[in-house]
């Protein structure tokens, strides 16, 4: 495993990679208040193994990446303005954090990827592929949504309690992620002490629950992308669990209705989470998408060279 920091104007972005330089890369893009240590080694290890360079990177506002401290906004009023049609106080939106990752593509020299999102993590590679699909080899869309209020409702449990403080110390966010994880783990996979270590060391390694509030007012503020996914070129994969309570099926579904060719696929049992039981499942449907895309992309290639850099 290599480590380095990648810039985008003043924000820092730390960033890890696994496999050989020179193999197709696949870039993760983690969710809200997701450091790049939730996608687990082993499971970085897998893909490797499938012959990719895989990067895991920390968004702005979380791990060992850059925090925008300056100005922390309200979320009920990024909401009401959104409603009201005005624009809301927001340091960042969900098009900021695109142009991160690819800046973390520039700092490696690598021109074309694919991409990988989980939750917030999807909505930013759907962002990808509406503002940089020249950078795109392929997308993969997990657990996400398209930004549009007519789907994905969570359920009232989870809700009431996703939108509660976080907490102040260590004892009291493992506790609060114990709750909310056992509302929407996969129903199968759910296991407290598990889910204490993750926490506990993701709480060591850094603790920001202002950033994660500015993440979420950057969902919030950025909207639907529905309309602007119809025009994508960018094979587009998109996978959900059928148990997930956070966000429903019915946002995977939407975000596969809207982008032109992309390919659904619903997974039994699954919750808002990468279980491990699910994992072979998961490599092996995005190795497949990754591998037609990047086949189809070079007969285009090779049949029409002048159009090289207009592949997706």
């Amino acid at each position: 495993m290599a480590v380095a920091l990648a810039t985008n104007g003043p924000v820092e972005l730390y960033f890890e990679t696994f496999g050989r330089v020179g193999d197709e890369t696949l870039l993760l893009v983690n969710g809200l208040g997701s450091q790049c240590i939730n996608f687990d080694v082993e499971l970085c290890q897998r893909f490797v193994d499938r012959g990719f360079f895989v990067i895991r990177f920390d968004n702005r506002d979380v791990g060992l990446s850059t925090k925008l401290d300056g100005f922390t906004p309200r979320l009920g009023d990024v909401a009401a303005a959104v409603r009201e049609g005005r624009a809301p106080e927001i340091p960042y939106r969900l098009g900021d954090m695109a142009h991160d990752a690819v800046a973390v593509l520039d700092a490696l020299d690598v021109d074309v990827a694919h991409v990988m999102g989980t939750s917030m993590g999807g909505m930013i590679v759907q962002q990808l592929a509406i503002d940089h699909p020249q950078r795109l080899s392929s997308i993969t869309s997990i657990m996400s949504t398209t930004g549009d209020p007519d789907v994905v409702q969570a359920s009232v449990e989870v809700g009431a309690l996703f939108y509660a403080p976080p907490g102040h110390d260590r004892e009291t966010v493992i506790a609060r992620s114990q709750a909310l994880e056992e509302l929407y783990t996969s129903p199968s996979e759910y296991d407290a002490q598990r889910t204490a270590t993750r926490v506990g060391d993701a709480s060591d390694r850094c603790f920001c629950p202002r950033g994660v509030a500015r993440q979420l007012a950057a969902v919030i503020a950025s909207g639907s992308r529905a309309e602007r996914l119809r025009t994508t070129k960018v094979p587009a994969l998109v996978v959900h669990g059928d148990a997930d309570t956070l966000i429903d099926i019915s946002g995977g579904i939407r975000t596969a209705e809207c982008i032109p060719g992309a390919r659904f696929v619903a997974i039994s049992g699954m919750g808002h989470d990468l279980a491990k039981r699910y994992w072979e499942t998961i490599v092996a449907e995005i190795s497949e998408h990754a591998g037609a895309a990047s086949r189809r992309q070079s007969l285009i290639a090779k049949s029409h060279p002048q159009f090289k850099l207009l592949l997706t």
